[in-house]
């Protein structure tokens, strides 16, 4: 029977991962920047400019968004550690897109390497 880490290690067999030091680079050529970690995780703090997608539903939103259906969209994906962007990635691949990529060491790493994060503003109420 295989593990999750099981299934994580093959999916980073077969995707490309960028490292830290390149993804400013990456997002910056990319279409889009997705977090696929959860609502709470993404409301806590994530990467400028991406957009949230849950990797539980991301096949069902690529699907549904005729914005995100180009398979020759430029996407870069990524999660806590990139394990869930790996296997994000993997799914993205086997529904034909053509330009996806997982940056290594997810949102902890980009915070590790010292690098700006954005957090939603709490509504003002006053």
């Amino acid at each position: 029977m295989k593990t999750a880490h099981d299934l994580v290690v093959a999916a980073k067999s077969s995707v490309q991962e960028v490292a830290i030091a390149d993804a400013e680079q990456a997002i910056r050529a990319a279409d889009v920047l997705v977090d696929v970690r959860e609502a709470d995780e993404f409301a806590a703090g994530h990467l400028a400019g991406a957009i949230h997608i849950s990797r539980g539903m991301l096949e069902f939103k690529f699907t549904a968004s005729p914005a995100l259906q180009a398979r020759d969209l430029r996407i870069v994906l990524y999660c806590k550690t990139s394990g869930r962007a790996a296997l994000a990635a993997v799914a993205l691949q086997e529904m034909g897109y053509l330009n996806v990529l997982s940056i290594a060491g997810g949102f902890d790493g980009w915070v590790a390497a010292g690098k700006p994060i954005a957090k939603p503003e709490a509504p003002s109420f006053d």
